[in-house]
């Protein structure tokens, strides 16, 4: 029934309002569009979390598996930050070891019980479960979620943004509309945040999809509002509500 709905009426859906956006120059098409990053040796040295996220990202492997790919780089960038033994995890790896909220199943052509994908709650237990599964140490997982008319919310973000950058004590995934990102649909997804410069505003997201070739930057305002939506209502049947933050605090 979920696939059938998904089919007939999701992306037709998905579709129009893309067309919408690209004719009235809104939404991706509008001001603050994404900037790709040219490819520099220099982002992946050094020892800190920026530069071994960028050792680490990898691409998902089909459509749905972005949290795979974004779980299993932050957990590659805990594993070498802390020495621990043992081969880089690897996607279908991490699949059979962590079994939470059913997550192999998720990722398959029918998901479990017609869900494909991990909603913001499920990714949040997903990414402590992995870290507990590796025997990686870790303060807390936080979920922030998104709320566009608080200013609160916007500080809580930025100051996790403002951490991560300039403390290296933790580790961002965020969950996003692609489409108030990149000029693609508007449906969830999930890559890790590779930057925050305060100076511009500029957040770096290392996207998991493998049609995006290059990392690249968006506005703060852009980024805020990718990952406050509430994905046009058309996801909650499938457990989507809002996206957010999972903020991995260090110790």
């Amino acid at each position: 029934m979920m696939n059938l709905f998904r089919i007939s009426i999701v992306r037709p859906y998905l579709i129009i309002r893309y067309f919408f956006h690209w004719v009235t120059r809104t939404g991706s098409f509008g001001p603050g569009q994404a900037s790709h990053i040219t490819p520099s040796p220099g982002l992946s040295q050094g020892t800190d979390l920026q530069a071994a996220l960028f050792r680490h990202h990898v691409k998902q492997y089909h459509e749905s598996s972005c949290s795979v790919a974004s779980v299993v780089c932050v957990v590659n960038v805990l594993r070498e930050r802390y020495g621990c033994p043992g081969p880089t995890v690897i996607q279908q790896a991490i699949l059979e070891k962590v079994r939470t909220a059913h997550w192999k199943e998720r990722m398959e052509p029918g998901g479990y019980k017609g869900r494909r994908g991990l909603p913001l709650a499920v990714l949040a237990q997903v990414v402590q479960d992995s870290l507990r599964a590796y025997g990686i140490p870790f303060k807390r997982v936080e979920m922030v979620q998104g709320v566009p008319t608080q200013g609160r919310s916007r500080q809580q973000i930025l100051g996790h943004l403002k951490n991560f950058q300039f403390l290296d004590n933790c580790l961002i995934i965020a969950h996003f509309d692609q489409g108030a990102f990149l000029k693609e649909l508007n449906i969830p997804h999930i890559s890790p945040v590779g930057g925050f410069d305060p100076s511009t505003g500029f957040v770096t997201i290392l996207d998991v999809d493998s049609d995006q070739k290059l990392a690249y930057r968006i506005p703060f305002n852009r980024f805020y509002k990718g990952i406050s939506t509430r994905y046009a209502g058309m996801f909650r049947p499938f457990g989507y509500e809002r996206g957010g933050l999972v903020v991995i605090h260090l110790n």
